[in-house]
């Protein structure tokens, strides 16, 4: 089966609405039928938050504490950031549907906050503001509506992991006791909102890179207890694992590279079969540096990988990847119902679609 019949599993429909405005164009390299529909969204923020709800509803977070919303299919995208956010930079977004969502703003010190919505973004909840000066938090993740939990930097040479059991309106930071020393240099990337990740109600992942080793940490107890695994992905202050993602507690894909403009990123792509506790290089990874992942549980061995120079799939569980479009997105998601969406730079936002081939 092509590309683009698998992944149309994702699509069922392609969109019919007219956009407000001419999309910009975007070349395809393999696969003609399958790429992204670009809907304008009136920012020029640059996007590495991204929730898919439905295939009509989704959630950006992004430069200068934007947040935007769509609930028809990205026809009109509506500004709904918390008023005080303004120099806040916003890199990652849970969302449980056109109401209720969480945000997370990067940086030292209390420039890491959480902020919480339960109706629509016309007014914010801030859950958490971090007071510790070495913090630096990078990606959150859910297990459901209420229990999630987000990431530090290293501080005392372990991550610090905060934990919500309330849908984001208060968190407390867990003990570290259980989680493995980092190494010098280790830290998450902010990247695509998917440098931690979980699966069902109780796993978790974490990815790492900027040290000798790029590695994947995994929780068993939400958080509680890690165990740490190294991957064959380079490492170094520049390269890493950037974003991993997991079709169940067992089988997962993680992508990463060289984010430099212009740097090879060789073995940019490993996958794993037992839970993360080994990792195995893709025989035919991405050509570049990929940011974001999704392997959404629906389409068996297919998953989408996405980076500033293009977009790939794969169909065998991330062993090989394809390139089927050369447009420029950070990181990339897919809701229960098939629809995906990828997000970006200058305002790039889009929907998967599968067109007739010309």
């Amino acid at each position: 089966m092509s590309l683009a019949g698998v992944c149309g599993v994702m699509v069922a429909t392609p969109l019919s609405a007219p956009v407000a405005q001419a999309a910009p164009a975007v070349r395809q390299v393999a696969r003609p039928g399958l790429g992204w529909q670009v809907t304008p969204t009136g920012t020029g923020a640059r996007f590495r938050g991204l929730a898919a709800v439905s295939r009509k509803t989704a959630w950006l977070a992004g430069t200068g504490g934007t947040v935007l919303r769509t609930t028809d299919a990205g026809r009109t995208w509506r500004g709904v950031g918390p008023p005080d956010a303004a120099g806040l930079e916003f890199r990652d977004v849970e969302a449980f549907d056109e109401r209720r969502a969480v945000v997370l703003a990067i940086g030292e010190g209390d420039a890491s906050r959480v902020y919480q919505t339960s109706d629509g973004g016309r007014t914010w909840t801030l859950g958490f503001r971090n007071d510790e000066p070495r913090a630096f938090y990078d990606c959150m993740t859910f297990f459901d509506s209420r229990h999630g939990l987000a990431v530090s930097d290293p501080v005392d040479g372990r991550f610090r992991i905060i934990s919500t059991s309330d849908a984001g309106r208060s968190w407390r930071v867990l003990p570290n006791k259980g989680m493995p020393d980092a190494l010098p240099g280790e830290a998450a990337f902010a990247a695509s909102g998917q440098c931690l990740v979980s699966h069902g109600g109780r796993d978790v992942w974490l990815a790492t890179g900027g040290a000798s080793k790029a590695r994947v940490f995994h929780s068993r107890d939400r958080g509680l207890t890690w165990t740490v695994a190294d991957t064959p992905l380079p490492s170094s202050a520049s390269q890493g694992v950037f974003a991993v993602a997991f079709r169940d507690t067992r089988h997962g894909v993680a992508v990463g590279g060289d984010y430099r403009p212009g740097e090879p990123s060789p073995a940019a792509a490993a996958t794993t079969s037992d839970g993360g506790r080994t990792w195995r290089p893709a025989p035919r990874p991405p050509a570049e540096y990929r940011s974001g992942v999704v392997w959404p549980t629906y389409t068996g061995p297919a998953a989408l990988a996405v980076g500033p120079t293009g977009s790939d799939g794969t169909l065998n569980a991330g062993r090989s990847w394809t390139r089927f479009d050369t447009g420029s997105f950070d990181t990339v998601d897919c809701a229960s119902d098939g629809g995906c969406w990828a997000a970006g730079e200058k305002g790039r936002a889009g929907r998967l679609t599968i067109r007739a081939a010309r």
